[in-house]
């Protein structure tokens, strides 16, 4: 009996086969596939194996009932009719899918190959690699910047979108701070979208593409953690963060300011915990939490006692110590922050709602006595 062997590939790596698909085909006395472009025609050359493309019908074929209802069209019925064909005559036959091939042409094969009497069977990819579904992301927005794509996608440059970026990494921070698992991997891709909009970008300009991102960000990896890739100790991850810093300045010796690298733009309470960072690496840190907290009692205690021309300043240094002592407690002074926004938006929007009253018409007594009564309904 005539066999008809259909092996799987994935879409968007059409060139990568397991190994029990090469030994699959190798039980074959032939190999098809649909496109002289397959990624696989070259392998398959230099394994000597003998495969034939499957030639461009010369007429549409005709369709029958069955045909109409599965969705084949009539190119592709006659791409079926000539497989099995071929089967018949060949004895064991391999079709190697392409990312062109359907599930209606899927189907008309199986059918067509059961009337026919020939045995098929069918070696699926089993697991695909993770990172597919990336390559389907580079795929849309080459679509996207290409000459039959967006408008809006095309005259995008790296100064257009940047504002973009800023605000979806914003974004994220909302989706971790109070968002579900759904709302984080959504935003995740926004994010993950700036990346690959701004590789295609420097890709259509001939400057570097998403590989050379990507294969920049791994290298870097595999060097910062030689405790892992390599022979280096780090014994926690106090350690982990000494050896990332000495690294870095190795790899930059143009670095040589205590301070280089920090970006100045940044909010300011991300840049003074920053600069505190750097700071603390070179030791100027205090030892533990209590003497950090004593340091925000003392700082708040100035500023109850500083003139109008001073308390700006000691504004600027009260907050300085409150980031030292988040610091020293292991907690992200800016991720803290947003978790209390969301809880005072949380709250007074349920004290306005317990009113009964104008918001502008409350006295003080009104206003704090509905802000215990929305705490207490928080908890």
């Amino acid at each position: 009996m005539s066999r008809l062997v259909l092996i799987d590939t994935v879409d968007q790596l059409p060139g990568l086969l397991p190994l029990h698909a090469w030994t699959a085909l190798s039980t074959t006395d032939l190999i098809l596939v649909g496109d002289p472009t397959h990624p696989l025609v070259d392998h398959l050359t230099q394994a000597e194996l003998r495969h034939e493309t499957v030639p461009e019908p010369a007429e549409p074929a005709a369709l029958s009932r069955r045909d109409l209802l599965s969705g084949v069209d009539p190119l592709q019925r006659a791409k079926v009719s000539w497989i099995v064909d071929r089967a018949r005559d060949a004895g064991a036959v391999a079709y190697l899918y392409g990312p062109t091939d359907t599930e209606a042409f899927t189907r008309a094969l199986g059918l067509e190959a059961a009337r026919s009497q020939v045995e098929v069977e069918i070696v699926y990819f089993g697991l695909a690699p993770k990172g597919v579904g990336l390559l389907e992301l580079v795929e849309v927005e080459q679509r996207l910047r290409g000459p039959d794509g967006c408008p809006w996608d095309r005259e995008q440059d790296h100064a257009t979108l940047a504002p973009h970026a800023v605000e979806e990494v914003y974004e994220l921070l909302d989706a971790i701070a109070s968002g579900t698992d759904d709302d984080i991997r959504e935003e995740l891709g926004d994010v993950l979208l700036q990346v690959v909009f701004h590789a295609q970008i420097a890709d259509d300009d001939g400057r570097f593409d998403i590989d050379a991102v990507a294969r920049g960000i791994a290298d870097k990896l595999v060097r910062r953690h030689p405790h892992v890739f390599a022979d280096a100790r780090a014994d926690d991850a106090a350690s982990v963060m000494r050896n990332w810093e000495q690294l870095k300045a190795a790899e930059k010796p143009e670095r040589d300011g205590i301070f280089d690298g920090v970006v100045a733009g940044q909010p300011a309470l991300t840049l003074v915990a920053a600069l505190q960072t750097r700071a603390a690496a070179l030791g100027f840190a205090w030892p533990d939490a209590a003497p950090a907290l004593a340091k925000v009692r003392e700082e708040l205690a100035e500023l109850e006692q500083a003139p109008a021309e001073r308390q700006a300043h000691e504004v600027g240094d009260l907050l300085a110590a409150v980031i030292a002592a988040a610091r020293q407690l292991d907690v992200d002074p800016d991720l803290a922050l947003r978790a209390h926004a969301a809880r005072f938006r949380q709250r007074f929007e349920r004290a306005v709602a317990l009113a009964d009253a104008p918001p502008g018409e409350l006295s003080d007594e009104q206003w704090l006595a509905l802000w215990d009564e929305a705490g207490a309904d928080a908890t």
